[in-house]
């Protein structure tokens, strides 16, 4: 995801529309690099994905309007995307976002990213309660469904 952050998205020029596939990125703040690389290599994939800190509409400092646009935002998402790192898993606010989002979408809508650093490996424990974003030797995104090893390609999956 870090070399994708220094990629363009090859993607045309085009007007939101409702048929848009969108996901929203629950993550740390402190993982900046690899959200962004994760919003190209979905961008690459036909999904568009939300980052908070990219919404000059979101107030500056996180008060009440904040959790409601990051509400409206969940509801409103294809996909809740939960970035799991060191960082996402200390965060006061991810925690708060994946139990939002585990009570008010489909849980098929609530997809992990695990990672991994030199401290380990990130995510395992949500693993088999909801699905998991993952990629394959050529760099083609999938969703697998608990326990699975068998995933649908995100190109072609339909959303929610």
């Amino acid at each position: 995801m870090q070399l994708a952050s220094l990629r363009q998205p090859h993607r045309k020029l085009q007007a939101y529309n409702a048929w848009q596939r969108t996901a929203f990125l629950c993550h740390s703040h402190l993982d900046k690099e690899l959200a962004e690389g994760l919003q190209v290599w979905l961008a690459e994939q036909g999904v568009d994905l939300y980052i908070d800190w990219k919404d000059n509409t979101m107030p500056e400092t996180p008060n009440r309007e904040t959790a409601a646009r990051i509400k409206r935002r969940i509801q409103s998402s294809h996909l809740f995307l939960f970035l799991a790192t060191a960082n996402s898993k200390a965060s006061r606010w991810c925690p708060w976002e994946l139990g939002y989002a585990d009570g008010e979408i489909n849980w098929s809508q609530i997809v992990i990213v695990p990672t991994a650093d030199s401290s380990g490996t990130h995510g395992n424990e949500y693993l088999q309660l909801y699905r998991r974003l993952d990629s394959n030797s050529l760099g083609q995104l999938f969703i697998f469904d608990p326990g699975s090893v068998q995933g649908t390609a995100v190109r072609t999956a339909r959303f929610a």
